[in-house]
């Protein structure tokens, strides 16, 4: 090995240079799974910090979706996250620079789905779900037409007439997170106001489905002033899960009989501050199983909790995982340890086989220079 070289105090050479962080480094997040198609929004600074949606492929193709000019990234709340939603091949993304969400085949190019707003991107949309019985794109709209501070409410926006979207759900300063049963009948979301944070405290509402959209029957489930949750989600038989600080951990509960139900309770944090819209720790594999990600001591792992509660590990090399998705078989993430940087990775549940799709840098630093 090479004797180390010594160099005055700010004139040795480092192999790491600002060009190679800046220009070789990529965002990786906002996963979505659309049949055996995987989604993911790379942002790029080589690209003016453009957020582009990327596909891919079961054949192991890799294509970008949205063409420049267009970059997807949403304005709600101003953080972000939640810029696009995938349903059978069709995606729905919001555009930066005028905020209105456009529609795109993978064969297409962006068409607008909402109009033009009279005030410059005066409505930002996020955290869209597609409600496919009834043809139509639910998601939260923040309004900065109205003048004063911005109104946040849930909307419904027909997929083939499109318009601004029709009010659902109103009277919070914050929602966040309409998330639809697997039948369509029922619609879960969370609202907070000021001067809460998320992670403060929220509420988690629940309303009834009408065939024709309109909601009924709403009522709070969980959640509060000082009570944070975070992610609800529905298993495939359509219970509804979600994340609750209750216990000050963040461990993970499902709806039984109106009553919240723990499950696998531990000294462990199964969520995460919701800085941004679509932030995901959990999913469901075929069998109702949740396949999660938990962090304890500051290190992540992967765990398997069947429907009964046991909770069993699933041993990866990461211990950072975030965007974590979940279809049958099969688990979609961000992973890094502590001397790689991040990448998205495939993992095959029933094998524990994983394969890393894309790196974060295309850059090759020596390991020697990475700090653990």
């Amino acid at each position: 090995m090479a004797p180390p070289t010594v160099a005055p105090y700010g004139a040795w050479r480092s192999p790491i240079t600002a060009e190679q962080l800046a220009e070789a480094s990529i965002g990786l997040g906002q996963i979505q799974l659309d049949g055996s198609d995987i989604y993911c929004v790379e942002m790029r600074p080589a690209e003016g910090g453009r957020n582009v949606i990327v596909r891919y492929a079961a054949d192991e193709q890799t294509a970008d979706v949205n063409p420049p000019p267009f970059n997807a990234r949403t304005r709600v709340h101003e953080y972000g996250g939640g810029a696009f939603a995938v349903h059978r091949g069709t995606i729905y993304f919001a555009n930066f620079s005028d905020q209105r969400l456009y529609r795109q085949t993978l064969a297409g190019e962006p068409e607008p789905l909402t109009p033009e707003p009279p005030v410059p991107a005066g409505l930002r949309y996020a955290d869209a779900v597609i409600d496919e019985a009834r043809n139509r794109l639910i998601c939260v709209r923040e309004d900065h037409t109205v003048g004063g501070e911005a109104v946040n409410t849930i909307v419904a926006i027909d997929l083939d007439a499109g318009g601004p979207g029709d009010v659902l759900c109103e009277g919070y300063d914050f929602f966040a997170t309409p998330r639809l049963s697997p039948d369509g009948a029922q619609l879960a979301w969370l609202c907070w106001n000021h001067p809460n944070m998320p992670w403060d405290g929220c509420e988690l509402w629940l309303a009834d489905v009408a065939a024709d959209g309109r909601l009924s029957n709403r009522r709070q489930v969980a959640g509060g002033r000082s009570e944070s949750i975070f992610q609800p989600a529905w298993s495939p038989s359509g219970v509804l899960h979600f994340v609750s600080d209750r216990t000050g951990w963040w461990n993970l509960y499902r709806l039984r009989g109106g009553s919240a139900e723990a499950l696998a309770p531990m000294e462990a944090e199964f969520g995460l501050p919701q800085w941004v819209f679509g932030m995901t720790t959990y999913g469901f594999d075929a069998d109702g199983a949740i396949i999660c990600a938990v962090t304890e001591r500051a290190t992540a792992r992967l765990a398997r909790i069947d429907t009964g509660g046991a909770l069993r590990w699933i041993e990866t090399p990461y211990n950072e995982i975030a965007g974590l998705q979940v279809a049958p078989g099969r688990a979609v993430f961000v992973g890094a340890t502590p001397t790689e940087p991040g990448a998205l990775v495939y993992l095959d549940l029933a094998t524990g086989r994983d394969v890393v799709l894309r790196r974060s840098t295309t850059s090759e630093i020596p390991a020697a220079y990475i700090s653990a």
